[in-house]
């Protein structure tokens, strides 16, 4: 097996991944920034043509809604091609426990997928709370979280993420934001995570793609969740740079080549 390679770079370039059957990109300060493309995104996207696809911490949208907004911003990316955190963790849960009652803390098109796949509103009792990016959630949310996992309900993290970049380079609260507030409250129970730094999203759009990681790449701005991925994934890595690097490239060299259920809560932003 060839030695995997990290590229640092300032943008994007089509000529960084001619070589490559399959280009696995993040979205959130790669292609996109507050729902804007980013210069060179468009080009990008079109050059990559049906070997892109998108690799996102995203936990508010599905594949198909957030293919309608790229759309909307001239990225044309089929929801196939999108593999998102939030509905990731979603379709695990369903596709494990069908039926089951959930507690489902995301925006409105996680829950309806929730709903779409049989997964039943929890009452008094969960058997899973999924917690994602939720503009709602409110210190009323965390306590009867608190009770239900008092109760036994097993915590499902979409992603470990404390923030996103918005299009000044600033951070946006995510959902690792969230789950501090559950350590906060001393709850100690452990999450099972989809999101990078766990390789899942990674396996499952090469699967979609038929390549092998040997000839797969990943592009990604942050080295500590986008750079670790990659390498429990096999892949090679380009870290995008285009604003100030938030962590050393040369964490990569630190990263577990396991594959982890469990993933800690100081991961760095996404």
């Amino acid at each position: 097996m060839r030695a995997r390679t990290t590229t640092l770079t300032k943008s994007l370039s089509a000529a960084d991944v001619d070589a490559y059957a399959a280009v696995l990109c993040d979205l959130d300060g790669c292609l996109i920034a507050e729902a804007h493309p980013l210069p060179g995104a468009q080009a990008f996207v079109q050059a990559a043509g049906n070997r892109l696809s998108i690799v996102s911490n995203n936990s508010a949208d599905t594949g198909a809604t957030l293919s309608g907004k790229l759309r909307a911003i001239g990225l044309d990316l089929p929801a196939e091609r999108i593999f998102l955190a939030g509905e990731l963790a979603v379709r695990t849960v369903a596709s494990e426990h069908p039926g089951a009652r959930v507690l489902v803390f995301a925006e409105p098109p996680l829950q309806r997928l929730a709903a779409d796949l049989g997964l039943q509103d929890a009452d008094d009792k969960a058997d899973v709370i999924v917690l994602g990016r939720d503009t709602s959630f409110t210190l009323t949310c965390l306590e009867r979280a608190l009770r239900l996992l008092d109760k036994g309900a097993e915590m499902v993290l979409t992603n470990p993420d404390l923030s996103h970049p918005n299009g000044d380079g600033r951070p946006v609260p995510e959902t690792g934001s969230l789950f501090a507030a559950f350590r906060a409250c001393g709850a100690d129970t452990p999450a099972r995570v989809f999101g990078k730094p766990e390789p899942f999203l990674i396996e499952a759009a090469l699967n979609h793609a038929g390549a092998p990681a040997s000839n797969a790449v990943f592009v990604g701005d942050n080295a500590a969740t986008d750079g670790v991925a990659a390498i429990r994934a096999g892949l090679d890595f380009i870290h995008l740079v285009a604003h100030a690097p938030r962590t050393p490239a040369a964490d990569l060299q630190k990263a577990s080549a396991g594959s982890p259920e469990q993933t800690p809560m100081e991961v760095a932003s996404c």
